[in-house]
């Protein structure tokens, strides 16, 4: 087969994109440096740093530090607030052909409600992605993603905010009792897929001085050795889904995400999508390369389309 004839197509919620890929929220920060080496429109979607009510700076430098075969993060969620967004990022990256997912996160439910009500409707906004917890960013209480009931009170008041035809996504935390009671109800609180996962909780100590290697103590860990952990999750949360235990919904995989092999073992594991995070740190042209590989992978398999793999994992025969 040849790989320029596999079908990319893939859901996203309710809609079809036309290949599998997005950026991880705040990997490409305000994306238009990854404009220089990639067009935006080649990717089925862009998911943008994750905004919030007002601007904030995040937290002091350092804010990151590299760990074997990973990479520890706090940026305390920097970023211009939601006003800037709408009138000066939005349309530029609107006016470049790119389907754009908004990562939000508020402080609170009725801020999260308040801003999908804000982002419904304006042009290239294709999904919101909902930031309910991950752990560089605690210290804001933001950590809605390890309760069910709460993760569904929040779901279910962005999904009475948003437009109807909007797709929201829930972005999942790993550190959490059961991932798949948590998926199960953001799904039953209207969630129409589900981003998997959010950045591993971690720590690390610098040699020289014995004290953290982030300014803000703890932080997030991403990267190639988060790989393992993120496919579990979409795994169980996937095969959840087959067994009835919850409604089946696109899901989004990422983490650790470097190449056509990991993207195909991701859709395999269950995901309808993949996200690149850090490999754009530093590859910024990985997506497209990352493409030509995932259609390679396909088309040696015999599959005409992303979506014959998705869920392949699971099958026993």
């Amino acid at each position: 087969m040849d790989p320029q004839d596999v079908d990319l197509t893939a859901p996203f919620g309710p809609l079809t994109l036309p290949n599998p890929l997005t950026t991880a929220a705040g990997c490409a920060g305000p994306v238009r440096e990854l404009a220089k080496f990639v067009p935006l429109d080649a990717l089925g979607s862009v998911t943008t740093r994750t905004i919030m009510p007002r601007p904030r700076a995040g937290h002091p430098t350092p804010r990151a530090a590299a760990t074997p075969a990973g990479l520890l993060t706090a940026l305390g969620l920097p970023g211009p607030g939601i006003d800037a967004f709408v009138e000066k990022e939005l349309p530029w990256l609107a006016e470049r052909g790119a389907r754009v997912v908004v990562s939000i996160a508020g402080e609170r439910i009725e801020e999260f409600a308040a801003l999908a009500a804000r982002l419904g409707g304006l042009p290239g906004v294709v999904g919101l992605e909902l930031n309910i917890g991950g752990p560089s960013h605690a210290d804001l209480g933001l950590v809605f993603a390890a309760n069910p009931a709460i993760s569904y009170d929040l779901v279910r008041a962005v999904r009475r905010a948003a437009p109807a035809d909007l797709p929201v996504y829930a972005k999942l935390a790993p550190d959490v009792l059961s991932i798949t009671d948590i998926a199960a109800a953001c799904v039953r609180a209207g969630a129409d897929g589900l981003s998997m996962i959010n950045t591993v909780p971690g720590m690390d100590i610098d040699p020289d001085t014995l004290r953290p290697s982030l300014a803000a103590g703890p932080g997030g860990l991403s990267g190639p050795a988060v790989r393992p952990v993120a496919l579990r999750c979409v795994h169980l949360v996937h095969a959840a889904m087959l067994a009835g235990r919850l409604p089946t919904v696109p899901i989004l995989g990422m983490g650790g995400v470097t190449d056509g092999r990991d993207a195909l073992a991701f859709a395999a594991a269950g995901a309808g999508g993949v996200a690149i995070g850090s490999a754009l740190l530093h590859d910024p042209t990985a997506p497209l390369r990352i493409l030509d590989e995932l259609r390679t992978e396909l088309a040696s398999r015999g599959l005409a389309a992303f979506t014959d793999a998705v869920g392949l994992a699971h099958r026993r025969d």
